[in-house]
């Protein structure tokens, strides 16, 4: 498998799961430039000294895919001095409100219902299939606008694994990535200091035990296997990579070769 170019960015206190996802390669034997993509988990809890060094990336636009409940839970991103902002929510703060309350509040029985023999995993799936299927615009609008004026950028969602983690994966397709290379990017959010902390109501001794933290763990792990429903989703509905970037998302080859100069050594 293709190893990713070691991360030498800091561990920031207040933002979990951020890297620069240059140095992958692509097919043709190029590599995505170093300092134009970023990803991470939210921003809304960022230090003063995390802000200091997201300010030095020399940002031109942060991409955050949270809908109105993230941003109602976590709070708003950290404001960055000329940067700008754009939200793109990839879920709707009804689809599977009940669902994440019973994630953070229910008790065992609660969650070995909607969660137990594979239940977690299969939610997970779905809900990959639908982003790349249903979320056509949003991401023709990351794409088109990368291609245009929009790097330096940085994506984000809440945990900077399941969103943010689709949107780079199709940035990555359209550059030529190797697929390799863009699961082993994927699969680096499951690091210990990257994971989203899980916020569970309750007393520390019923709210965290063995049992519930395996139950909950599909739900915040990195799988392969989700980010490989997204790719034949892709396939599936288009008949390819290639056609579901230029038919399904409106990138004509011109706009992705302006992507790729912008975006690749």
């Amino acid at each position: 498998m293709t190893q990713q170019v070691p991360s030498t960015e800091p561990e920031l206190a207040g933002v979990r799961n951020f890297r620069d996802v240059g140095g992958l390669p692509t097919v043709d034997g190029r590599r995505v430039r170093q300092g134009v993509l970023f990803r991470s988990g939210h921003l809304a809890h960022a230090t003063e000294g995390d802000a200091a060094f997201l300010a030095t990336l020399g940002l031109h636009t942060i991409f955050d895919f949270r809908n109105a409940a993230d941003q109602k839970l976590e709070g708003p991103d950290v404001e960055l001095p000329g940067v700008r902002n754009v939200n793109l929510p990839l879920s709707d703060p009804a689809d599977g409100a009940e669902f994440w309350k019973m994630v953070r509040d229910g008790d065992l029985d609660q969650l070995r219902e909607i969660l137990a023999d594979d239940k977690g995993a299969a939610r997970m799936v779905a809900s990959y299939r639908s982003i790349v299927k249903e979320r056509t615009a949003e991401h023709s609008q990351v794409l088109r606008a990368l291609a245009e004026d929009s790097v330096p950028a940085l994506m984000h969602c809440a945990a900077g694994k399941d969103r943010a983690g689709i949107s780079i994966a199709v940035t990555l397709l359209a550059l030529g990535v190797e697929r390799d290379a863009i699961v082993a990017d994927y699969l680096e959010s499951n690091a210990k200091h990257r994971r989203y902390k899980v916020r569970r109501s309750g007393s520390t001794e019923t709210a965290y035990t063995p049992e519930v933290m395996e139950l909950l763990s599909p739900l915040f792990d990195a799988r392969a296997e989700y980010l490989q429903a997204a790719f034949d989703t892709a396939e599936q509905t288009w008949g390819g990579v290639d056609t579901y970037l230029e038919q399904g998302l409106g990138l004509t080859p011109a706009a992705r070769d302006h992507l790729r100069e912008r975006l690749l050594d």
